[in-house]
């Protein structure tokens, strides 16, 4: 699917799952459809993955932190020039890590020159979009990936490197280990093409449901049963 998917198309996608399988239907009545932040303007894509890049493999508050100060140093236009005209050097003294500010240099340049167009993802295959963006230093198939779920809203992502997804989706299934990549890619093939509602599951599977969540859930059950030979 190449289009953004409404709040709609997520909700009846976790009900059609729900009815296919009995663990999504328990996931459902669980954590209800999924509840994804708000969607980055289209003007905002470059600063959206900016941040992404400065928050691999940093907590989520130092993150916070680190790229507040990126954006005080770059200004209310947080553009790809701008950013060109700083340099690395610069952007290093607001913490960020020698290569990260590297990797947002190189994501500037490669928007400024064209072979980066984040304005036209929302009109390009999912496959198209991840061999684009991993041309970027600092970006791989996971960031890549992050972007068609969280940004562009597609509805048939699976982040089969994601540790939280293989230990989510093992818990949910309550299988011995989590999957491996692999496995994970064969196991999740059932559930195309959903594959982002599992995914969402599987992350918040890794913890406890929210009081909110649940209520969620409860009301917007589906009526009907999955078959049993699905368990």
């Amino acid at each position: 699917m190449s289009r953004r998917a409404s709040r709609a198309d997520w909700a009846q996608a976790s009900v059609d799952l729900s009815r296919r399988n009995a663990v999504a239907a328990r996931l459902f009545a669980t954590h209800g459809p999924p509840d994804l932040p708000p969607v980055p303007k289209r003007s905002e894509r470059f600063r959206s993955l900016a941040s992404s890049i400065t928050a691999q493999q940093v907590s989520g508050k130092a993150a916070e932190s680190i790229f507040q100060r990126v954006v005080n140093l770059v200004g209310d236009d947080f553009s790809p020039q701008r950013v060109l005209d700083l340099g690395p050097e610069t952007l290093r003294t607001a913490g960020l890590s020698g290569s990260k500010a590297i990797s947002v240099v190189d994501l500037a340049t490669h928007c400024v020159d064209g072979s980066v167009r984040l304005e036209d993802m929302g009109r390009m295959d999912d496959d198209d979009v991840i061999d684009m963006l991993v041309q970027v230093r600092g970006i791989g198939v996971w960031t890549a990936q992050m972007v068609l779920l969280f940004d562009l809203r597609r509805l048939d992502v699976w982040p089969t490197g994601d540790l939280g997804v293989r230990v989510g989706f093992g818990r949910a299934f309550e299988l011995e280990t989590s999957p491996t990549p692999s496995e994970l890619l064969e196991m999740g093939e059932q559930f195309a093409p959903y594959r982002s509602v599992m995914a969402w599951w599987s992350w918040r599977s890794t913890g406890p449901p929210t009081e909110s969540t649940s209520r969620r859930a409860q009301r917007q059950a589906p009526t009907s049963q999955p078959s049993q030979d699905d368990d």
